[in-house]
C-alpha cells in the first residue's frame, strides 16, 4: 500500500508552494495549496468550506479562526487563520469551486497537487493528504509540542502521530 508522504525537504516545499503562484499562476489551486499546508485539514474539510467561513465579508478582512467541524471525525476544531488568504469573493461561494458554482472533487484537487508536485521534482506518494502531514512534520521539527500535535490530529498517542507524519528514528 503506497502511504501519503510528507514533503520533508524545505526547498522543495518552498518549490511546491509557489508552483500556482510563480509558474503557472492559478489563485484557486495556490490557496488549495496555502490552505492544505497551513491547517493541517482533511481534503473533504477543505473543499467544504466556503468564502463566508473564512473572510469577514462585512470587515473586509480574513478571519482570526475557522470554526468548523470535521466531517470524518464530527469533532469541532477552531483553527487560526492569517492573511495568507487574499482573494475576496461573494459569502455562499466556495472556496475551491469549479466552473459552475459547486466545488471541485477530490480528484481534481488530487490532479491539482500532484501537478505542483511533479513541477516541483517531489518523488515519492504526494497526495491531498501529504498537505495535512507536512503541516504536522514541520510543526513537529519546529518544537511544537507532541500533545498540540496528537490533539490537532485527533490521535491517541504521540507514537501514532509520529508514525503519521513518518518521523523516524534519525529524525
Amino acid at each position: 500500500m503506497n502511504t501519503a508522504q510528507p514533503i520533508r525537504s524545505e526547498q522543495e516545499l518552498k518549490d511546491f508552494m509557489n508552483f500556482y503562484e510563480q509558474v503557472q499562476y492559478h489563485p484557486r489551486n495556490q490557496l488549495l495549496l496555502t490552505m492544505g499546508l497551513n491547517t493541517a485539514l482533511r481534503i473533504s474539510d477543505l473543499l467544504s468550506l466556503q468564502w463566508k467561513q473564512v473572510y469577514d465579508l462585512e470587515n473586509r478582512s480574513v478571519r482570526e479562526h475557522l470554526l468548523l467541524v470535521e466531517a470524518k471525525t464530527g469533532k469541532a476544531s477552531n483553527i487560526y487563520l492569517n492573511e495568507k488568504i487574499t482573494v475576496k469573493i461573494s459569502g455562499d461561494a466556495y472556496l475551491f469551486c469549479g466552473k459552475d458554482a459547486d466545488p471541485i472533487s477530490r480528484v481534481q484537487a488530487y490532479r491539482i497537487i500532484r501537478k505542483a508536485a511533479e513541477n516541483s521534482g517531489l518523488s515519492g506518494v504526494i497526495s491531498p493528504h501529504s498537505l495535512r502531514k507536512t503541516f504536522g512534520y514541520y510543526a513537529w521539527k519546529q518544537g511544537v509540542p507532541p500533545v498540540l500535535l496528537m490533539e490537532i490530529y485527533h490521535h491517541s498517542s504521540f507514537d501514532i502521530t509520529k508514525r503519521y507524519l513518518g518521523i523516524e528514528q534519525d529524525d
